[in-house]
């Protein structure tokens, strides 16, 4: 069975011949080609040459051109900082919109027009290119809150929640179109799946993600769908508090932080949604042992049960030993989904 097609018979709910296996991988695929990370997210080739190299060497299911949150801000103008081998980052003091009346000014860019999405979208093309229909491509994009946060400044956008929630709505809605509008060139462009990556949500608490995100990020999905794609939904930090609404958006994957047990999730979330992680990158995958790796996996899956893909919390940190990933990729290859049922 292809990678692919074992994904997507997993997400219907087909028998699989193991679990599938879905790490995030940047810094780490970059290293393991040898390139330095500014490379990475500066050309789309040398990211889907170390994507692919990657997934081959340890068995992944699936390539992605997730790199880092500055391609949509940047093509809107936001100032960027640059390093020789760290992900780009946005600048706090200097953000776009620092000053709210910025905000009537912008207009949303043409994706592929060129700029930084640009070089996303050609990513997609160049992994399908690459990969045929043997790994699942997965493009990527930013939730509401994390592009909010990204153009306005994160310690802003949380006073502008309570002080200025009209703002906030003008806000999030603008980046709800760029982000469809992004989303919908990368599916044109190959994405089987659309990533979308809302960290700044972890930060806001159940009331303010009820009213400012949830809908916003269930207009994304439902639009995604529509466009074809299916989408992974993954918030990093901290998210047991909005289990309840996470489980109403309709992502065909929840990507969990670390900080979340599992067996919590899949109460809130249901028997058919499907669940990745969530061992901690850091602690576990980057610090401990093939077994202690094994291990953790192993209470993951019996906690989320049979809808369960194997990952790692969050990104495999670049420094993580192979051998580590290895006994990662070896755990989903010795196992079903229905192993989760026995002693």
């Amino acid at each position: 069975m292809k990678p692919r097609e074992r994904i997507l018979r997993h997400l219907r709910g087909e028998p699989v011949d193991h679990l599938p296996a879905m790490p995030i991988t940047m810094m780490f695929a970059a290293d393991r080609l040898g390139i330095s990370y500014r490379e990475y997210v500066s050309d789309h080739r040398v990211l889907a040459e170390a994507q692919v190299f990657t997934a081959r060497k340890f068995g992944f299911d699936y390539v992605s051109v997730i790199s880092d949150p500055a391609r949509e801000a940047a093509d809107l103008g936001a100032p960027i900082q640059w390093f020789d081998d760290q992900p780009p980052a946005l600048i706090e003091e200097a953000s776009l919109l620092r000053d709210k009346a910025t905000l009537k000014t912008l207009t949303i860019p043409e994706p592929s027009a060129g700029g930084r999405m640009a070089d996303r979208i050609r990513g997609v093309r160049r992994l399908r290119e690459l990969v045929g229909d043997e790994f699942l491509v997965e493009g990527w994009i930013e939730g509401p809150a994390a592009q909010a946060a990204d153009l306005r400044g994160v310690n802003r956008l949380m006073s502008d929640l309570v002080d200025d929630p009209a703002f906030v709505d003008e806000l999030m809605d603008f980046v709800v179109e760029l982000e469809l509008r992004f989303a919908a060139a990368q599916i044109e462009a190959g994405a089987d799946l659309i990533g979308i990556g809302d960290a700044a949500a972890s930060l806001i608490g159940p009331r303010f993600y009820e009213r400012f995100v949830f809908h916003r990020t269930r207009r994304m999905i439902e639009e995604i769908h529509r466009r074809g794609a299916l989408v992974r939904l993954h918030i990093c930090g901290r998210t047991r508090k909005l289990l309840p609404w996470l489980a109403r958006l309709g992502a065909d994957i929840l990507d969990f932080d670390w900080m979340v047990p599992l067996d919590e999730a899949r109460s809130q979330c249901g028997p058919r949604q499907v669940l990745l992680g969530n061992i901690d990158p850091v602690s576990v995958l980057r610090n401990g042992t093939p077994a202690l790796v094994q291990e953790k996996l192993e209470q993951c899956f019996r906690q989320a049960g049979p809808r369960y893909i194997v990952g790692a919390g969050c990104e495999v940190v670049r420094d993580t030993p192979d051998a580590n990933v290895h006994a990662m990729i070896d755990f989903a290859r010795s196992h079903r989904p229905d192993d989760s049922y026995s002693a």
